[in-house]
């Protein structure tokens, strides 16, 4: 074989390598996304307790890291992550939602009734760093609602970098 056969024989040796390692990086990247709705009928709440809300009418769960039995998104992997919560309510209760990352409050979200106002609606987003395994949930606190149908009340995230 020829000095330019040799050379073209490894050029394609190595773009083949390249090729298949390229593969592997792709395939191994983590893909997170979670969209889903609390949608148990109409009214929800106030209770007694605070309340972690389970989201539980799921649209997509790519990575199947969000529970929607227990409202909790666990971080499959360490990164940086982006997470929305809007909500719907109405009537003669206060509102208000809170994000928390593990047991810490990162966000919230309130509206009062006032006068003939009888429609409450909020929202928030925020960006975390998480460590693999670090959960993200929304919680109501006691004595408040939020109208829990009619795809009203949503908590969606996904994985940033």
């Amino acid at each position: 074989m020829s000095d330019l056969g040799q050379s073209t024989y490894a050029m394609a040796e190595q773009l083949i390598a390249l090729e298949n390692r390229l593969k592997t990086l792709e395939g191994g990247k983590t893909k997170v996304a979670f969209s889903a709705l609390i949608e148990k009928g109409g009214a929800y709440g106030p209770f007694n307790t605070d309340v972690t809300l389970a989201y539980n009418k799921v649209y997509t769960n790519i990575g199947d890291a969000y529970n929607s039995s227990t409202g909790v998104f666990t971080a499959p992997v360490a990164a940086v992550y982006h997470f929305t919560f809007f909500y719907h309510a109405g009537g003669h209760h206060a509102s208000k939602l809170e994000l928390f990352k593990n047991s810490q409050m990162i966000a919230r979200s309130s509206d009062h009734q006032t006068g003939s106002d009888t429609a409450d609606n909020g929202g928030n987003a925020v960006v975390l760093q998480l460590q693999q395994g670090d959960r993200v949930y929304v919680r109501m606190p006691a004595s408040h609602h939020v109208w829990a149908a009619d795809n009203s009340t949503s908590f969606s995230g996904f994985l940033l970098s």
